[in-house]
């Protein structure tokens, strides 16, 4: 994530609207796409090494597709979807001058542990279908970010119909498959049947899933995709088109439309996971250190060392450590749940992986959902979002 003090003063008179340059874009934005089909690559040669494999797992008492599926997880886990989460609260919680003007943000971040604590222990079914369509909106409002802030770096002005068209096709593509895939019963995340959560929560509405439901995302989608061509198109030939941030979005659009079509979703998203946690890890300390430059966060010093130049394996470190606080929680639930109130090993297990991971995880989802109003960050420039007191 290294950005020079000269290349980051110059970020202005890039010609081409890159957000830095343009090996930093493409490194960290862009073409790190490549990383998506790499956990489902290395799930499927695991499940290769079946000679070898087979008795580890069967030594744990699990089967070598899960053991594999759980290797691969784990590792993206550790190496940038953990870390990735507390790198939100470098610009929240722990930036004094942003907490002290968003009292409320911070505060009503509170509560979030408190919902996943009691959907563990009640409704894990409920707990999951919820996480994962927040995770998926998540994603997409990140897209979204990126995108705007490619927008604030045009030469020219962008009308309603291109943002818009953006917009639509960025947030229809995950959808037609996966809703299939919902739909015949193939969304199976782990041992839980999402479809299913899905089924019923559309049945307190009075529906029922069938072939309206991925028949109409697919027409959305089509739609979208073909007016955004369309838009796309025209303004090549005016000669405006933006190029870093159409690049962007076709293999961002590309990308969320074939992930559901591979076999074990779990693994297949956790290739979603890692493009947009290293993203995210490069995002957050490249604007954390474009505001330190501006002197934003001189009333906070440990964030500020974390964003000097040449400081990103002190940021990254950092997060992994606070990731190692956060796993020590989830044994301390564990042996709560185990030991205390003799669940059992299944029950405690899963409750607290998911009560240390999602009480975070959520906590970094609904404060990004303010940060990412904040398109004009990179440049400074007003109007910036409305404090939350």
């Amino acid at each position: 994530m290294g950005v020079s003090a000269q290349t980051m003063q110059s970020t202005r008179a890039i010609p081409k609207g890159w957000l830095v340059t343009r090996d930093w874009d493409l490194k960290f934005i862009t073409l790190s796409v490549v990383l998506v089909p790499v956990p489902y690559l290395v799930y499927l040669l695991i499940l290769q090494l079946d000679p070898v494999i087979g008795p580890v797992a069967g030594a744990v008492g699990t089967t070598v597709d899960d053991l594999s599926r759980n290797l691969v997880n784990g590792f993206v886990a550790l190496v940038v979807g953990g870390p990735h989460m507390y790198a939100t609260f470098t610009r929240t919680a722990l930036d004094h001058d942003f907490a002290k003007a968003h009292t409320r943000l911070i505060w009503s971040s509170m509560i979030v542990p408190v919902v996943v604590i009691a959907l563990a222990l009640f409704n894990l079914p409920l707990l999951l279908t919820i996480f994962f369509s927040w995770a998926s909106i998540h994603v997409l409002h990140q897209v979204i970010y990126i995108t705007e802030l490619y927008n604030n770096r045009r030469e020219v002005s962008l009308s309603a119909v291109e943002r818009y068209a953006d917009y639509a096709v960025i947030l229809t593509a995950l959808y037609p498959i996966a809703l299939y895939k919902m739909v015949t019963g193939e969304f199976v995340i782990g041992f839980h049947d999402i479809g299913a959560q899905v089924e019923t929560l559309v049945g307190y509405v009075g529906l029922s899933m069938g072939a309206w439901l991925y028949m109409l995302g697919g027409l959305v989608f089509a739609g979208a995709l073909s007016a955004w061509l369309l838009v796309t198109f025209m303004s090549w030939r005016a000669g405006t088109l933006h190029g870093p941030k159409t690049l962007f979005v076709a293999l961002t659009v590309t990308a969320s439309f074939l992930v559901p079509m591979l076999g074990n979703l779990d693994t297949a998203f956790q290739g979603m996971n890692f493009w947009h946690s290293l993203q995210y890890l490069a995002l957050t300390w490249m604007l954390n250190n474009v505001r330190q430059r501006r002197g934003e966060l001189d009333n906070s010093p440990m964030v500020k060392r974390m964003s000097v130049d040449r400081s990103e394996r002190r940021f990254y470190y950092f997060n992994v450590m606070m990731m190692v606080a956060n796993i020590l929680y989830g044994v301390t639930v564990f042996g709560v749940l185990y030991v205390v109130f003799g669940k059992s090993f299944d029950f405690a297990f899963d409750r607290s992986y998911y009560i240390a991971v999602l009480s975070v995880l959520w906590m970094h989802y609904y404060q990004d959902h303010y940060l990412f109003t904040d398109t004009h960050v990179i440049e400074g420039k007003k109007p910036q979002p409305q404090a939350v007191r």
